[in-house]
């Protein structure tokens, strides 16, 4: 890390603890919470409406102290290199997070991991989508929004169509030296979350066929752990439904579902129900593999 970007750092951490601290003088007469106030955890799988997640949870700043900006993201892989963060790497993004802060992660669900994020210092979200939307994004993503990323060169000069960058989006490259799994394997880290009482499945698509029950749930999860606050749980809705921005969600700005529809050709369907017909299956998208 260069002294620049170091100083940068630490010059948007310092910004950073001064809006905290503004935001707890706003509401000082608020009662703290049951266990303290938590952090807001976002947990999502890649390209399955996390800046939505963002912006939904950053909404509860307008009704109790918690952080307006996300002080830290994580990822499971690194964007530059696509090298897998250690368990350690982990554990010591978590470790960092204060009651308050806001955060966002693409989070594998661990043993170690699930033991930290259940404790009570972390109210969390798990938001997934269906998993051919997610293929289809990610081409989009990787060949055209992000030069940065360890797979653009790879997507924009080695292969030559659509098609070709859906199909090893699909299928991952299981012969390179960076690890970059089919579907499925990139998505069974996270099914444990599923399994976790403590952690808010969300559905991405429900938020665009009924963004208010889906709202509703996402306060309801909020007031179960954070029982002091003045605003009704009607007010917070309208709170979290204005939070919500699409221009700054990308997943999220079409305001569709089944886009995958417009793209698979039958081989793109054939080869995705090889490897991921069950995960369709299990996640509650189809009931067999005759789509």
């Amino acid at each position: 890390m260069s002294l620049q970007t170091e100083l940068k750092d630490i010059a948007r951490v310092a910004v950073y603890r001064g809006e905290v601290l503004a935001q707890r003088l706003r509401f000082a007469g608020l009662k703290t919470p049951r266990d303290d106030w938590p952090v807001l955890l976002g947990i999502s799988f890649p390209k399955s409406g996390t800046h939505l997640l963002n912006q939904i949870l950053l909404g509860f700043s307008d009704v109790a102290p918690f952080s307006r900006h996300i002080p830290l993201t994580f990822a499971a892989y690194d964007g530059e290199t696509g090298r897998r963060r250690t368990l350690q790497e982990t554990l010591a993004y978590l470790d960092a997070l204060h009651p308050l802060d806001v955060s966002s992660a693409h989070l594998f669900a661990l043993p170690e991991v699930i033991e930290r994020v259940i404790q009570p210092r972390f109210l969390s979200y798990f938001i997934y989508r269906d998993p051919r939307d997610v293929v289809v994004s990610h081409v989009f993503y990787v060949s055209e929004m992000l030069p940065g990323h360890h797979h653009y060169k790879y997507y924009n000069e080695v292969l030559t169509s659509f098609e070709e960058r859906l199909r090893v989006s699909i299928l991952g490259l299981p012969d390179a030296e960076v690890e970059f799994p089919d579907i499925a394997g990139r998505f069974v880290p996270y099914l444990g979350w599923l399994e976790q009482p403590d952690v808010l499945s969300l559905q991405y698509e429900q938020f665009v066929h009924d963004r208010a029950g889906m709202l509703a749930r996402v306060a309801d999860h909020f007031l179960g752990r954070v029982d002091t606050l003045q605003a009704t749980p009607e007010a917070i809705i309208q709170v979290l439904e204005a939070s919500i921005n699409p221009r700054k969600s990308p997943t999220f700005r079409s305001g569709k579902t089944g886009e995958w529809r417009k793209y698979f050709t039958e081989e793109h369907k054939k080869i995705f129900k090889d490897v991921a017909g069950d995960l369709l299956i299990r996640l509650g998208y189809e009931q067999s593999n005759d789509w």
